[in-house]
């Protein structure tokens, strides 16, 4: 299908021929609007990503792209991960190898493609680079730039200004202004992020050296802090103000769209209350919602009803079944374990000393990493109101049909119609929506390994073929939260539309960012198609206290809604018990 313009695929680069969907189909599962990639990715978050490569991370600046760097890229209009470029630097990282990194990101899909060392991959000079940036992981555990980051993005987010009262012009240089601080602070959360790896390294090779792998998994939930978890804590809290009142649990039963309006009208004090409950979540939430990086994506502070909808899976849910009682118990199994292991180490002093720095460094990194995507996700929602602007102005101006219609233009197209020289804008539109819904509907692979498959080959969305699970059948992931649960599955697509999930039966998703994470306190566990260590999907589920399976491939094509299922998380497994009538 043509299109007269889209962002454009990366060149193929033949030292850097891995790429894979892991890890960035949490950040931009479907294909990214022109807008959305020009604005927050080119030349700013992927720039930031290079910035840190270069400067902390040991990587040289001529070994990755200026333009592009090869961190992440695009190909048939979705977005990609670097896996050649993160397992060169995995290779750099003292105590580290490639085939570590491919645990991280793949929890051992058996489609990733042998590592094969290069003569150039091994680099005594970036790996003193490295050496001084794991000083900083394992002992120095500084994190006021984290600190920064967030009070600034608080102070972003505050002095919104009000747009009714700025042109045009003002209102897109509100957004390009925060340009460079995305680029900074997706700079920090990459640093984050390769921070967030080591301690949950040593925790791992000290429970398996005494005989207990199982336990590194325990002593990393219950960390409190993670702020990708903090919504959900939230939304608990309205749910039982939903479920404690007959008002409010008569208006959510007829189906509450609006709050607001509901208390305009009713007059009932529990009602009020709950609306202004709602209303102070969502200023401190509303940045947070499905694909939440998309600049077109309806976040809760532009469409609430989907926060409704998360309560009210959330208010079936009996009290007993508080995520603040589940954190707390994970929280005490993780002490009780700690204690465990230094009695095992006793006698070692060395070990029982690595076993230290491994545990403070999880437990300021995992929620580091989390912290750093909330500051962020915050500026790029400022940016997403900014453009939100654009679009509802020239849609009731007639300029364009839709307010929505604005994000499939570029920057320089979007700067030429705020000065009024897009004459053409709506011969534009009609072609670029095309083209994206036909990129939806295709399935992108989640890896590429040499030259790209051109995108026209790839194929449908449902018509990919898949065997079909029977009873007994155990399916194989990886480890996540720990915990069993039985339950019957089923399959959300959309974390918008949570209303087919009933308290106690298993979610099975295809990749969860922090906008699925409500949703898991309904649920009995979580079953993912992909994700690893270090996914959204095992960080919140560990915080819930939820059993979760991540990376079983094709399970929300294989499992079938209504089969009865039961979730390991420790061991990484999900069996088949029954299948549906």
């Amino acid at each position: 299908m043509s299109v007269d313009r889209w962002i454009r695929d990366n060149e193929f680069e033949p030292r850097y021929q891995f790429w894979t969907r892991a890890n960035v189909s949490e950040v931009l599962p479907e294909p990214p609007s022109p807008l959305g990639w020009d604005m927050v990715f080119e030349h700013t978050c992927g720039a930031g990503w290079r910035d840190v490569m270069v400067q902390r991370l040991g990587m040289h600046d001529h070994e990755v792209n200026r333009e592009r760097g090869e961190t992440m890229g695009v190909f048939g209009g979705y977005a990609y991960l670097g896996a050649a470029l993160m397992r060169v630097w995995a290779g750099r990282v003292p105590g580290m190898t490639p085939t570590a990194i491919d645990d991280a990101y793949f929890g051992g899909s058996p489609d990733v493609p042998p590592y094969v060392a290069e003569d150039w991959h091994t680099d005594e000079q970036a790996t003193e680079t490295i050496s001084g940036w794991l000083g900083w992981v394992t002992v120095g555990l500084d994190q006021s730039e984290l600190q920064d980051d967030m009070d600034e993005s608080v102070r972003v987010q505050a002095a919104r200004p009000d747009f009714a009262t700025l042109s045009d012009q003002a209102v897109l240089g509100y957004a390009l202004a925060l340009r460079p601080v995305m680029r900074r602070m997706f700079a920090q959360h990459i640093n984050q992020s390769g921070a967030a790896s080591v301690g949950p390294g040593i925790l791992g090779q000290v429970c398996t050296a005494i005989g207990q792998p199982q336990w590194a998994m325990r002593m990393m939930a219950g960390l409190g802090g993670v702020d990708s978890a903090a919504p959900s804590y939230a939304m608990w809290k309205l749910s039982r103000l939903v479920r404690t009142s007959a008002e409010l649990t008569a208006l959510f039963d007829a189906g509450v769209a609006d709050v607001n309006d509901a208390a305009a009208v009713s007059g009932s004090p529990d009602v009020a209350a709950f609306a202004t409950s709602f209303s102070e979540f969502i200023k401190e939430f509303g940045s947070r919602g499905p694909n939440e990086w998309e600049l077109a994506a309806p976040v809760w502070e532009n469409r609430p009803a989907t926060a409704l909808a998360a309560i009210d899976r959330m208010r079936m849910v009996d009290d007993n079944r508080s995520p603040f009682a589940e954190n707390a118990a994970r929280e005490s199994e993780r002490h009780s374990l700690e204690t465990q292991v230094r009695a095992a180490l006793a006698d070692n002093a060395e070990a029982l000393g690595g076993f230290e720095v491994g545990l403070a460094s999880a437990g300021t990194f995992i929620p580091g990493r989390e912290r750093s995507k909330t500051s962020i996700i915050r500026v790029v929602h400022e940016v997403r109101m900014a453009t939100d602007e654009l679009g509802n102005r020239f849609a009731a101006r007639g300029v364009i049909d839709n307010p929505s219609d604005i994000y499939t233009l570029f920057i320089d197209e979007l700067t030429e119609l705020v000065a009024g020289n897009l004459s053409n804008v709506r011969n534009i539109i009609p072609g670029r929506l095309a083209h994206r819904a036909w990129l939806a509907s295709l399935e992108p692979p989640f890896i590429l390994n040499g030259q790209p498959t051109p995108v026209a080959e790839w194929a449908v969305r449902g018509t990919r073929r898949v065997e079909p699970v029977a009873v007994g059948d155990v399916l194989i992931g990886v480890a996540g939260c720990p915990g069993t649960a039985t339950g019957r599955a089923r399959v959300i697509l959309d974390a918008s539309d949570p209303y087919a999930l009933e308290p106690g039966e298993i979610l099975i998703a295809p990749a969860t960012d922090p906008a699925w994470t409500p949703l898991f306190v309904p649920a009995a566990g979580v079953v993912v198609n992909t994700g690893a260590a270090l996914s959204h999907a095992i960080i919140v589920s560990r915080e819930l206290g939820i059993p979760c399976v991540p990376s079983v491939v094709d399970a929300t094509l294989r499992i079938p809604n209504g089969a009865l299922i039961t979730v390991n998380g420790d061991a990484g497994t999900v069996t088949i018990i029954e299948l549906p009538a």
